[in-house]
């Protein structure tokens, strides 16, 4: 899945990753459950998968995964 690290583009439901910083250190992922701040100042309220919800402050060690687009299909 592609990653982004233009934190402007994020979203609700869009999952951060954080990748660990010293050697067998693992990465975090949480969910974006809300967006705060204004643009250029983004911060996110996210529920990481410990199931703590923090505030996040985006640093150059994160990167966003675009959350999965329901695909519907409709006959008509």
């Amino acid at each position: 899945m592609a990653q982004i690290k233009d934190w402007s583009k994020a979203h609700v439901g869009d999952l951060v990753v954080v990748e660990g910083h010293r050697t067998g250190e693992s990465r975090r992922v949480g969910e974006i459950l809300e967006v705060l701040g204004g643009p250029g100042h983004e911060h996110y309220s996210v529920r990481w998968d410990d199931d703590r919800e923090t505030v996040f402050f985006p640093s150059n060690d994160a990167t966003i995964q675009p959350a999965k687009q329901s695909k519907k299909t409709t006959r008509k």
